[in-house]
């Protein structure tokens, strides 16, 4: 018989034993029913953003629902107190889609954002999600050692979420024309970015200094969305190619690999000017060192964006070759599904793109996909894809044009960032669409099937022409914002600027590459051969419109002919001329000088002069500037031809 202390601690182990078991036996059951309901909705690509990180009640509560399908549905936001507060039915994008509901003031407490979707999955028609508002104001996250600190994964949700937010930033109806005269404008407009003071730093209020090119501007926009969501970013050290040669990444350096700090020769008046505004004297090659990036979470990300990646990027790193991996960004096939928002396009000459929403096709006007870009002066500006604005080219010298994602990146266990391979991507999950596609057509083919993409059903052909003077129309009064950028820089009796030599009137830096417009004209001369050449595209590929009973495509041709006569004539536009007064054309005032306009993008020239105005005229009698002679000669022998044949020089 065991002693009565020792028996009552035997007792004591067996019941610890006992209860163990029972615990043992229930916690598997527990388990599987909180993971039955987690996986009751484990739809692909389904994402919330609430923001801010740290919701309060002294901030609004702003939250987005992204998913892959295209269902009918109504966002909620319930209260603390179960009433409805804010709901939303408006679907919005498409791929991906998702709904926006915010809240100005919010109580604090427990929230639930609730989706809930007609003919979802039967686990997935009603989705809610917790969402706690705190009652004091949150100190916000700190940085590490690293620029900023990554605490998520790019995944499809991230993705989705990233496109959601792009196209938030930039949406307006159709027929609105925007423009800004920098990105900051964008991100720091509370109304559009929905990421505004996300971190609770009051970060966007600060309103610091954001002035991206084209190059630029792809990188800002991924690398901002990174910053406040925590997801790694990098960027690659690239040629800009020649010799017969596309562009080659050599270093790739990341927020957790940073570029070393070093000396570095360079034309720092142009990343002034582009940074800081314009009026910074003209370019010239000088020896400067890049600041160290502050320890601040804040103005290190301001550092590393206006410093690190302006001076990091140009336009050569979206053109490298299609089949490279050595990229930060891969081609994608031309499919709805691929082109979203945050797609960019690179175009063989040096411009990109970046792609912020899809119009779909109705029955009163074709399908449409809305860009934004940036230019040299800083302005940043909505435009339509069609052949005037995406040019495209099958030339392996000029590297490889198109439509490119960004390449994502992962962290491995080491806490080292890798991006994905080629390979890679195509056997990950969340991406899958690596494609080669766009590196095997023809030019005609290209459009062709842009075509096909933006417009599946046949289109009528008034309606498809009316669309596409439209499109030139936003090209025309974008670059009379160009012209007058110019125009303002030289008032003030400003020294001439130089013009650089050969293919370099294209590609420099300084005053040259923030006004005057050789990039630009090119384009806006293509747009106007597509415009004034559309009854023929008409007639060549009739079965792509609804071509009207009974007529032949010859008479429907003529008959195209006729209404394109008239809208050019309607359609009219006012630009500065020298003295600040205005001047008024039409689109078809402007086909006819479009001999002229093959010599007006030197900035040394007055307004009247780049807009083609006849001399001796009234409209070219307040012109007091021209450009030297000797440039002038040069671009009459030497370099017209490159815009009387629509192309550009290769480099190198």
């Amino acid at each position: 018989m065991l002693p009565k202390r020792q028996f009552k601690v035997l007792s004591a182990i067996a019941t610890v034993l006992i209860a163990v078991a029972w615990v043992a036996l229930l916690l598997p059951q527990k388990q599987a029913r909180a993971e039955n309901a987690a996986a009751a909705c484990d739809e692909f690509g389904l994402a919330l953003l609430a923001t801010p990180m740290a919701p309060w009640k002294g901030a609004p509560l702003r939250v987005i629902f992204a998913t892959e399908k295209p269902l009918a549905g109504e966002l909620a936001l319930v209260g603390p107190k179960g009433d409805i507060a804010a709901q939303s039915d408006a679907i919005q994008g498409g791929p991906p889609y998702f709904w926006f509901a915010e809240i100005d003031k919010p109580q604090a407490g427990t929230w639930h954002a609730k989706l809930t979707r007609e003919g979802a999955a039967p686990g997935c028609r009603e989705v809610t999600r917790e969402i706690v508002v705190g009652a004091k104001r949150p100190r916000g996250p700190r940085g590490g050692k690293g620029v900023w600190p990554v605490r998520a994964e790019w995944n499809r949700g991230h993705e989705n979420l990233y496109s959601a937010w792009v196209q938030k930033l930039f949406d307006a109806p159709l027929d609105e024309e925007l423009s800004w005269k920098a990105a900051g404008e964008v991100l720091h407009d509370k109304s559009r970015n929905v990421l505004f003071d996300h971190l609770g730093l009051r970060e966007d209020q600060k309103k610091a200094v954001i002035r991206p090119d084209c190059a630029d501007l792809p990188y800002f926009l991924r690398a901002y969305f990174a910053f406040k969501m925590g997801l790694p970013f990098g960027y690659a050290k690239c040629t800009r190619g020649g010799g017969g040669a596309p562009p080659r990444c050599t270093k790739w350096w990341n927020i957790a690999k940073e570029e070393p700090t070093q000396s570095k020769i360079g034309r720092r008046s142009s990343r002034n000017s582009r940074l800081f505004g314009a009026g910074s004297r003209q370019a010239r090659a000088v020896r400067y060192s890049i600041p160290k990036r502050p320890n601040g979470l804040v103005s290190g990300f301001q550092h590393y964006l206006r410093r690190t990646i302006a001076d990091g990027v140009h336009s050569g790193n979206g053109r490298t070759a299609n089949d490279d991996d050595n990229t930060d960004f891969y081609p994608v096939p031309l499919t709805r599904e691929a082109l979203r928002p945050g797609t960019i396009y690179a175009d063989p000459y040096g411009h990109i793109l970046i792609l912020v929403k899809r119009v779909p096709q109705t029955d009163k006007g074709a399908g449409v996909f809305l860009a934004v870009d940036g230019q040299p002066d800083g302005t940043v500006a909505r435009k339509r894809f069609w052949r005037g604005n995406f040019l495209f080219s099958q030339d392996p010298a000029l590297g490889g044009p198109g439509f490119k994602r960004i390449r994502p990146i992962v962290r491995k266990k080491n806490g080292t960032l890798h991006r994905l391979t080629n390979a890679e991507i195509v056997d990950n999950p969340d991406y899958g669409d690596f494609s080669l596609q766009q590196s095997k057509v023809t030019v005609e083919e290209f459009y062709d099937g842009m075509d096909d993409v933006m417009s599946p059903a046949p289109l009528d052909p008034v309606q498809a022409m009316k669309e596409a003077v439209t499109s030139l129309e936003e090209q025309v009064n974008a670059r009379v914002n160009s012209v007058e950028n110019g125009r303002q820089f030289l008032a003030g009796a400003r020294k001439k600027v130089d013009m650089p030599d050969g293919a370099s009137i294209f590609e420099t830096s300084g005053p040259w590459e923030n006004f005057a417009t050789p990039s630009r004209d090119l384009r806006l001369l293509i747009a106007m051969d597509v415009v004034r050449n559309f009854p023929d595209r008409v007639a060549r590929r009739p079965e792509r419109y609804a071509m009207p009973a009974g007529k032949s495509p010859e008479e429907v041709k003529a008959q195209l002919e006729d209404v394109l006569h008239s809208e050019l004539a309607a359609r009219k536009f006012s630009y500065k001329r020298s003295d600040g007064s205005s001047w008024t054309l039409t689109l078809d005032d402007l086909l006819v000088r479009i001999g002229d306009l093959e010599m007006a993008y030197n900035i040394n020239d007055c307004a009247e002069v780049r807009w083609g105005a006849l001399e001796g005229s009234e409209e070219a009698s307040t012109c007091k500037r021209r450009a030297p002679a000797a440039q002038t000669k040069k671009m009459a022998s030497k370099y017209r031809p490159w815009f009387t044949e629509r192309r550009r020089p290769p480099r190198g």
